[in-house]
Order: C-alpha cells, then structure tokens, then sequence
C-alpha cells in the first residue's frame, strides 16, 4: 500500500471492494425498513378505512385516534406473517371528545404484510370488555 501522509493510507482494490458490499447491504437493510415503515403506515389508513366503509361511512363513523397518528402501534395488537392486526374503537363524529368519550363500535382488522389488502376482519360489532378478546364471528 502506498502511504499517502501520516494517518492516511491509501486502499487497495480488495478494501474497496469490501468497503463497496458493506455500502451496498447498508443501503439494502436500508431500503426494506423504510418499505416496512411505508407499509405499516399503509395498513393503519387501509384498516382504518376498512372500518369506515363497515361501519357507514365518515358522516356517522369515526375511528379511535391511534387509527389517524402515522406510526403509531397504540392500536396494532399483532404483527406476523398473515399481517398487522389492529384493534380499535369508533363511534359518532365526536365521541373521542366527549367527557367520558363513549365508543359505541369496535373493530378488529388484519391488513397484508405489504399494507395493501385487508386479509380478515375477525371482528366488527358492540363493544367487547377490556378484559376479553374480540371474538371471531361475532360481528
């Protein structure tokens, strides 16, 4: 190798050549949590949508406001690889600012891994208990 000044040394083509597949699989890694990110996204609006369709549309119906924050996994109750699943609440335009608010529908819905489809809703119907999960086929 030949010395360019003190502290610098000058790399030859198999360094460059590692330093080259480094920044290619960084880049690569790179991409597909971004892609993640975009399809999380998507499925949060694709399922929050979903609900609205169900539920009458936006002029009765509004879904809980995790359902509106991008990012947000308050809502997100799984993740594997049928897709997200998300469990939320909606009623009236309103019902979030009302003093208790007071929810009168809750949903749950799987969204695709790539954000894009709905794949089940498993539940759309009556308040379930906190303390009990969402049954299928009760909707």
């Amino acid at each position: 190798m030949t010395q360019l000044g003190p502290a610098r040394t000058r790399l030859g083509p198999p360094a460059l050549s590692l330093v080259a597949a480094l920044v290619q699989a960084g880049a690569a890694v790179a991409q597909v949590d971004s892609e993640a990110v975009f399809a999380r996204a998507r499925a949060v609006n694709l399922a929050r949508m979903h609900a609205e369709r169900l539920n009458g549309g936006l002029s009765g119906y509004r879904a809980a406001a995790c359902m509106h924050r991008t990012g947000s996994t308050d809502c997100l109750i799984g993740e594997d690889g049928e897709g997200y699943t998300f469990r939320f609440r909606g009623g009236p335009p309103g019902w979030e600012q009302e003093v208790p608010p007071v929810p009168t529908v809750e949903s749950v819905v799987t969204i695709a891994l790539d954000g894009r489809s709905v794949v089940a809703v498993p539940y759309n119907g009556p308040l379930v208990p906190d303390d009990e999960p969402a049954a299928a086929g009760d909707s």
